[in-house]
């Protein structure tokens, strides 16, 4: 029952590593080849000019920058609260320890186009990036075959700050952050969702030494639900994921039949008027209700699934809180929209998929750093830790760590 829909990647291998091994090898000459191919832009230029950047802000609606500006702010206000100071701490007497972070120097984001351009993504990476203090950022993103990007999209860049923006999509857009090129620099850490090419070339990436944010797959939800749910609610909360893609996942867990039966009529009715409804059908096809006994068998079923997404329509949800042990990002009660945490809450919306929450988080500001341990040692606190450090080095036979010791405790003896 936790199996998520797979699409076959039939030569996908092949194919990522044939592009990646021809960015490799020409650069922009290769870039514009697969531009060219895959979306059919045949300009001479992979950046997107400052001059472009600003016209977009004329293009977006007032209303929708409004609502951007928003969002900005939410979860702004949200990732500064995860800058925090470690405290030194003395470990033994004279034995000082403390921790640090650092910027990731230079970063990529990935952020898809098509039919869906997800202007807010821009907004979820690039905000924790700036918190960050990443001195490089850069942004990936297709385009049509007149080099048009979405201009929520670099309205979006614009307002966190990101000034420089490639029209480069798919497996080749990966590539490039990769490897770099002659107008693509290089990046050490590559964030983003997409689809199979995108998360298959995201893996390869790893094996040249750049780090990904973490393991993404089709998009998917978790309602738990019991008698208190509002079946409407629930139908609208599966259909905002179904929506994604034809190979996103919803499932409904609940301990009432009748929500179950009344939460599809209302998927019935509300599909009718989706734009995006003959995917949302093909979704559900491969999505499931399931019917249990008992709340604590529900959260026991969704803590193995591990989603992406868990929405708890149930009465007193805070009460359950402590039981859920893997999703990405969780939302209380029958108010809490999925569609809340996509957008404007605060929260991120860069999530584990595929299971993978029982061992990654959702991007965060820590996504965006490394840590740094430090430590002080005294005269004195060598004396305390050394003895203890000479018994375990000779233990493991590792002697020159031994004589590190031994040769100050000497020192510290003649004086």
């Amino acid at each position: 029952m936790c199996q998520r829909p797979q699409i076959p990647a039939q030569d996908l291998d092949l194919l990522v590593s044939d592009i990646f091994r021809s960015v490799k090898l020409s650069g922009d000459e290769a870039l514009l080849k697969y531009a060219k191919l895959f979306d059919g832009y045949n300009g001479p230029s992979l950046e997107i000019s400052q001059d472009e950047i600003d016209a977009a802000a004329q293009q977006v609606p007032d209303a929708l920058q409004d609502a951007i500006r928003l969002a900005a702010s939410n979860i702004e206000r949200f990732h500064s609260s995860q800058v925090v100071e470690f405290p030194k701490v003395e470990t033994a007497k004279g034995v000082v320890c403390w921790q640090e972070s650092r910027a990731i120097e230079s970063v990529g984001l990935y952020i898809p186009g098509g039919s869906a351009p997800l202007f807010s993504t821009v907004l979820m990476l690039g905000i924790p990036a700036k918190i960050a203090g990443c001195s490089q950022v850069i942004l990936c993103t297709p385009c049509d075959k007149n080099g048009f990007v979405d201009p929520a999209i670099l309205f979006a860049a614009k307002l966190v700050g990101i000034t420089r923006i490639f029209r480069l999509g798919g497996i080749q857009a990966i590539a490039a952050m990769t490897f770099g090129s002659q107008s693509v620099p290089t990046v050490v850490k590559i964030f983003g969702p997409g689809n199979q090419y995108v998360n298959a070339a995201k893996k390869k990436a790893t094996d040249f030494g750049v780090a990904i944010d973490l393991p993404a797959g089709p998009s998917e939800v978790l309602v738990i639900a019991d008698s208190s749910a509002v079946p409407e609610f629930i139908a609208a909360d599966l259909l905002s994921q179904a929506e994604h893609g034809s190979d996103s996942q919803v499932v409904l867990v609940t301990t009432d039949r009748a929500v179950a039966e009344k939460t599809l009529k209302a998927i019935n009715n509300q599909i009718r008027d989706l734009p995006r409804r003959e995917i949302a059908e093909k979704a559900l096809a491969a999505s499931r209700f399931i019917v249990m006994d008992s709340l604590e068998n529900c959260f026991a079923f969704s803590n193995e699934y591990a989603p992406e997404h868990l929405i708890l329509s149930v009465s007193e949800p805070q009460k359950w809180v402590g039981k859920i042990v893997s999703a990405g990002s969780v939302f209380l009660g029958n108010w809490s929209c999925e569609s809340a945490g996509d957008y404007a809450s605060g929260t991120n919306h860069t999530l584990p998929t595929a299971g993978f929450a029982k061992n990654y988080s959702g991007v965060s500001v820590d996504s965006f750093v490394k840590k740094i341990s430090f430590q002080q040692i005294s005269k004195s606190g060598l004396q305390q830790i050394g003895p203890a450090i000479e018994v375990m080095a000779e233990a493991e036979s590792l002697i020159a760590h031994k004589n590190a010791v031994t040769i100050r405790l000497k020192a510290l003896q003649n004086d």
